[in-house]
């Protein structure tokens, strides 16, 4: 059985009836996909938060190709970011035909937001990044901002440039993200496979592209979903107490956040001592706004070279992060919807829709000017106050394996110890974890 479903438990799912295992998927939602969601506005169809990957991200991909669904999204050719800044011409990082990891190098050496001499210094500093390992647990009780300020990155040049990649990768700002977690995001990233930072996002909404594709496949292979069904208790027999009945299990995968799993598994599962909690919460607010005509697009930055229809941009020097372009994906017929992601959104997380507004509408205005002649149909807010974990030091020694104290319990979730930060690419990654650990139990039941 396998409780939960977001990304982490279909992934879980769909690994095991492949294998032959059968399964049955336990969701408390009306639907699956967990964090990944999508809601009715009006005549849009409107995503609960932006979310893109990248092309190093092969598990999430794998996914996809499980769920019939790769044809749902778009990589770009090539690693290519417009950004913004006010008052100035867009700067755009787009990587070159070089080997890695000097593919990016041209586009830092032209990258107009910083000074030439933050650039010479960036290029030291992304050297010695490179030569991290990772996996050493003493970078897990540094923090990024440190170790960078440590390397001659100034607090501009850890905003403009570390920052556009290192908060979004781990909704973190860069002077509190744990270095470990940064060093893997960079080298897999950035220092790995010259297309790897390549971008990826959706075509259609999110329930279209994981919910509902995985509802039909695990039905298709003869798994068993059940929505709207809440799981009570856990028991090591192991038994699954779902809606005031107990079910029992060959095995159970627990594909749920940290809080809900310490809640409901038995204490002689859990670890000692137990540091979850430690992991906490980091949120992320979407700004939507509906304009009435283009105004993220080529003529919007002002003549730079950027390409002529941008699905997004990054912004540097404002409290704008990132902004996509959601027209097409949300059925709009005319006009321009966009959404303004935020990342570790604590100072937002909490600010009235009203005075969001008043602080965004503004900020787009400077940094698009085909913004400040357009009219504004419609501003709307959505927040994920759990998003993540805080992924900040000391946090990679707070997530737990797979497996559990009990034989036949099994965690899944991005916030398991996956050696990702706590994203789509970690989730399905955890779940085929605990996929391949309940295989690995059942065999060794059948063995006795």
């Amino acid at each position: 059985m396998v409780v939960g479903g977001g990304l982490a438990g279909i992934s879980a799912a769909v690994a095991l009836q492949e294998s032959g295992v059968p399964v049955t998927l336990v969701e408390s939602r009306p639907w699956l996909g967990g964090a990944t969601h999508s809601f009715a506005r009006g005549d849009l169809r409107v995503d609960n938060g932006q979310h893109v990957f990248l092309r190093c991200c092969t598990a999430y991909q794998g996914l996809l190709r499980r769920l019939r669904a790769e044809h749902l999204v778009d990589v770009q050719d090539r690693f290519d970011v417009p950004v913004l800044r006010p008052g100035t011409e867009p700067g755009r990082l787009r990587r070159s035909n070089l080997p890695s990891p000097l593919h990016l190098l041209p586009a830092l050496a032209r990258y107009a937001p910083l000074p030439v001499a933050d650039r010479a210094r960036a290029v030291r500093a992304a050297a010695a990044l490179r030569r991290l390992d990772p996996d050493d647990p003493d970078l897990d009780g540094v923090a990024a901002g440190t170790w960078l300020a440590g390397r001659g990155q100034r607090a501009w040049a850890r905003q403009a440039l570390w920052g556009l990649f290192l908060t979004s990768a781990l909704n973190a700002e860069v002077d509190d993200a744990a270095l470990g977690l940064s060093a893997m995001v960079c080298r897999r990233a950035l220092f790995g496979r010259p297309d790897a930072a390549d971008i990826g996002v959706p075509l259609v909404p999110l329930d279209e592209l994981h919910g509902g594709p995985a509802l039909r496949r695990i039905a298709e292979m003869g798994g068993t979903v059940r929505l709207k069904a809440k799981v009570e208790a856990v028991t090591t027999d192991p038994k699954v107490v779902v809606d005031g009945v107990p079910m029992a299990a060959d095995a159970v995968v627990m594909a749920v956040p940290h809080e809900a799993a310490a809640r409901l598994l038995p204490a002689q599962a859990l670890p000692d001592p137990l540091r979850w909690d430690e992991l906490d919460a980091s949120p992320i607010v979407n700004v939507h706004v509906v304009y009435d005509r283009k105004v993220l697009h080529g003529p919007a930055f002002g003549g730079a070279r950027v390409p002529r229809h941008a699905p997004f941009a990054a912004a540097v020097g404002s409290p704008v992060q990132w902004v996509f372009d959601r027209t097409a994906v949300s059925g709009l017929r005319s006009g321009q919807y966009l959404a303004v992601s935020l990342s570790a959104a604590d100072r937002w997380i909490d600010m009235p829709a009203a005075e969001l507004r008043a602080r965004f509408l503004p900020e787009l205005r400077r940094l698009l000017p085909a913004a400040r002649d357009a009219g504004v149909r419609e501003v709307f807010v959505t927040r994920e106050r759990r998003a993540t974990f805080r992924q900040r030091p000391g946090s990679a020694a707070a997530r737990p394996g797979a497996a559990t104290r009990a034989p036949g319990l099994f965690l899944a979730g991005a916030w398991t110890d996956t050696g990702w930060p706590d994203t789509m690419e970690g989730a399905v990654r955890s779940g085929l974890t605990a996929a391949r650990l309940v295989r690995r139990h059942l065999e060794g039941v059948r063995d006795r």
